[in-house]
């Protein structure tokens, strides 16, 4: 190490400690920088935030499907200064390693933080006519259901699972972590995912192998899990199938909150900093020579950000956590951004919002047909999802992934009730529907549908708490551009290169991280987007 006299860390500055900026802080801080995250909110998470009620209730606001445990191990285990970058992405272990199915999972770093276990189902998949199937990635449990609900489509899931699979091998293990920051990159690999069907629709991708529509639906719905429409995402995201089945399911004990909190301990550990109640109003931006940056031209360079009261906080970079869009809509100067101009940002698809709704009740002593992870569909999948994405309405009818934790962990609800919710996709803010008239009633239909289809039988009786957020709470607390819930749309217009990109091209040492960049939404991916910063910015500061 240089002589203290003469080395001076650089400093970072995070904006928001959602698992993007926590991850990415972990990483900075191994790779020797001085990392100080600011958090509007008053506690961790951003997306990730969790909520403790006075009547005894734990919600976790947002994630709730946890996998690829590998890349969580991967964070618990780094250490300040000594750098990760020579470390392979995907160890043989991880690879040819056994899916845990029971016990405790993750491994003995993440067991210090945080306490994983597997959930079994991944989901039970529910269809309007009552009948179910219970998704947990075991072959021989997938062809049993397939032969008793489509014995017709046997042969297809068998060639759509080892196609899937070559999907899961380019498009993740190969590719996941490349930052297509120029065209050239992309189209290197454009003839692969030609050649593996990948650049057709999920839902056309799927219909390929199956005749029944319940099994498209089963093999197509992941992607509304990150903001995706089936009918529209690329088919590379196939690869959501075999990420789960490699890997399974998780749930962190004490809800996804647990998890962050390890996090943020690991994060405090190696030396950085949150601070909470510190919202950044604007990333400030000048030329080489410090001077005001008046037109989008010439070198423009992040300093540091001014939070809102005034106070200026100088930086050596700054990594933005925060929604794509208003990052550059709102925090970095018009003068500043040529690429990223207002028409440019305003012009990308956004992706849905959601509905979700808290609510705690009491056990009536009987068992419940659901599990922990329940996707609920409505009597139409295609038009319903044109609807969402495309018309952007409310619909007649809806469909909901309903998230029962207290059936695995008791302590998140009062003895003697559950804690649950359930999230409807919904068009987001650019609709133009009032959600303060809408929501109420929007709920008011969720939880009669609940109590009269016999999901939760008798359930407005028995209810303790009941709270929901709506495209106004991702627009407003979260500062979500239209009050999108996951960043732009991961459409083929919208992926790779022309994904918004982790290094700024507008501003040097300005980078972005989380589901509004590359490679895209859902927390394996965050995560991946961490690393892949992490990357870009050791590059650009000699550490590569």
């Amino acid at each position: 190490m240089t002589d203290s006299s003469l080395y001076r860390r650089k400093q970072a500055l995070i904006i928001g400690s959602g698992f993007g900026g926590l991850s990415l802080g972990i990483r900075l801080q191994s790779l020797g920088f001085d990392t100080t995250i600011l958090e509007k909110l008053d506690g961790p998470g951003g997306r990730a935030y969790q909520k403790r009620t006075p009547d005894g209730y734990v919600f976790d606001m947002g994630p709730t499907v946890i996998t690829v445990p590998h890349f969580i191990e991967e964070l618990f285990a780094l250490q300040r200064d000594e750098s990760f970058l020579d470390q392979p992405d995907f160890p043989p272990a991880v690879l040819t390693g056994e899916r845990v199915r029971e016990g405790e999972s993750g491994g003995p770093r993440t067991r210090d933080y945080v306490r994983l276990v597997p959930i079994l189902p991944f989901y039970r998949i529910i269809f309007d006519d009552g009948t179910f199937f219970d998704y947990d990635g075991d072959p021989e449990s997938t062809r049993r259901q397939i032969a008793a609900l489509a014995p017709e489509d046997l042969a297809g899931y068998e060639r759509f699972h080892a196609d899937a699979e070559a999907i899961f091998r380019r498009g993740f293990l190969e590719l996941g972590y490349t930052h297509f920051g120029d065209l050239g990159t992309m189209l290197r690999v454009v003839p692969d995912l030609l050649r593996l069907d990948a650049v057709r629709t999920l839902f056309s991708f799927t219909s390929r192998y199956f005749q029944s529509p319940k099994l498209r639906q089963v093999f197509s719905f992941e992607t509304l899990l990150i903001g995706g429409n089936p009918l529209s995402v690329p088919a590379i995201y196939a690869m959501i199938h075999f990420v789960e089945k490699t890997w399974g399911i998780h749930y962190a004990l004490g809800g996804t909150g647990a998890l962050v909190r390890g996090l943020v301990r690991k994060f405090e550990e190696l030396g950085g900093r949150i601070e909470y109640g510190a919202e950044v109003e604007e990333i400030l931006v000048t030329d080489e020579w410090g001077k005001p940056v008046r037109r989008p031209f010439g070198p423009r360079v992040a300093r540091g950000v001014r939070l809102k009261g005034g106070e200026k906080r100088p930086a050596d970079l700054v990594i933005s956590n925060g929604d794509w869009a208003n990052t550059y809509l709102k925090r970095v100067p018009r003068t500043a951004r040529l690429v990223n101009s207002d028409w440019r940002v305003k012009a990308a698809r956004q992706s849905m919002s959601l509905l979700v709704i808290y609510f705690g009740f009491r056990d009536d002593g009987r068992a419940l047909n659901l599990r922990h992870h329940n996707i609920i569909l409505g009597p139409r999948y295609e038009e319903l999802l044109r609807e969402i994405f495309g018309r952007k309405v409310l619909g007649a009818d809806f469909s909901q992934y309903l998230h029962i934790p207290t059936l695995t962990d008791p302590s998140l609800a009062p003895p003697g009730h559950h804690a649950a919710y359930t999230l409807i996709p919904v068009p987001h803010g650019g609709s133009g529907i009032n959600w303060g008239v809408e929501g109420p009633r929007l709920v008011e239909r969720v939880l009669a549908f609940l109590e009269e289809r016999g999901h939760i039988p008798r359930l407005r009786e028995r209810l303790t708490h009941l709270e929901y957020v709506t495209p106004d709470y991702f627009a407003g607390t979260l500062d979500s551009y239209l009050g999108n819930a996951f960043g732009p749309e991961p459409t083929l217009a919208q992926s790779a290169y022309l994904r918004p990109h982790n290094r700024s091209e507008d501003v040097r040492h300005l980078y972005l991280v989380g589901a509004g960049v590359q490679p895209g939404a859902g927390t394996p991916s965050v995560m991946m987007s961490a690393k892949m910063t992490a990357r870009l910015i050791a590059q650009d500061f000699g550490l590569a």
